[in-house]
């Protein structure tokens, strides 16, 4: 079986930032995946469980009803490794060109009052959410997009090394 193109990112070199994951063609239209990565898998914590899912509402929420990119907007969901989020969106942009939008989204995040869509008829797990560290990570991920603006190393995914054996076996590093 044929390794995904998320699992084949070195996941030991990895930094916090906004990356490219796959371009997909579906029809005449493109549809770009980022991987939205807020902390460094395997060194740092998980992000709260229930953060995490307050952060997906949240953001979910604002990319929606932004005016310039709603229209543009296809998912916004947690990684199951609990180290980011996917972002899908029409069309073929760099990451620093969603650079923007989403400091934006994160730092919104301060300002709301409640959760949006936290009722037993809007959510699948309405008493699994923490306002108070989602805006703890949504301010520590938005600070550090700031303090890294100019470094390219947050918008430019790494590649997993590979060995491949002299019978053309490939073994992965992560």
């Amino acid at each position: 079986m044929e390794l995904i193109p998320s699992f084949s990112v070195d996941h030991t070199a990895i930094i916090p930032g906004i990356f490219t994951s796959r371009v997909d063609r579906l029809g005449d239209n493109l549809l770009t995946t980022y991987d939205i990565r807020l902390t460094r898998p395997n060194r740092e914590p998980a992000i709260d469980v229930a953060a995490m899912h307050s952060l997906e509402h949240i953001i979910a929420t604002f990319l929606r009803n932004d005016p310039d990119w709603k229209e543009e907007i296809i998912y916004w969901g947690p990684m199951g490794c609990l180290t980011g989020f996917y972002l899908i969106l029409k069309g073929n942009r760099a990451p620093k060109e969603i650079y923007g939008l989403l400091l934006r989204a994160f730092r919104e995040v301060n300002s709301v009052e409640s959760v949006p869509g936290t009722t037993k008829e809007n959510c699948g797990n309405y008493l699994m959410h923490n306002l108070e560290m989602a805006k703890w990570y949504a301010a520590r991920f938005a600070d550090y997009l700031d303090e890294n603006a100019g470094n390219p190393a947050i918008f430019v995914y790494p590649e997993t090394q590979r060995l491949i054996t002299g019978k053309g076996r490939e073994f992965f590093d992560s």
